[in-house]
């Protein structure tokens, strides 16, 4: 299995991320947590292994919230 963090996207990373933005626009705050919490739910289903989505959650709260602290 791919290690959680690797680029798996290739050079789509740049229209999957304008994918994202685009559907964030025109939202308000509550509506963008909402659609956010719908596409994790969705990912997670398409995902369908608990202990690979145990893993994805547990590199998320790794990860630094600040992006000049990030090593990947």
């Amino acid at each position: 299995m791919n290690e959680i963090g690797a680029d798996r996207l290739g050079s789509a990373a740049d229209d999957v991320y304008a994918m994202l933005i685009e559907a964030h626009a025109g939202l308000t705050p509550e509506e963008s947590h909402r659609l956010n919490v719908r596409l994790v739910l969705l990912l997670a289903n398409a995902i369908g292994d608990r202990e690979r989505i145990r893993a994805v959650i547990a590199a998320a709260r790794r990860h630094p919230r600040d992006p000049s602290q990030r090593t990947t």
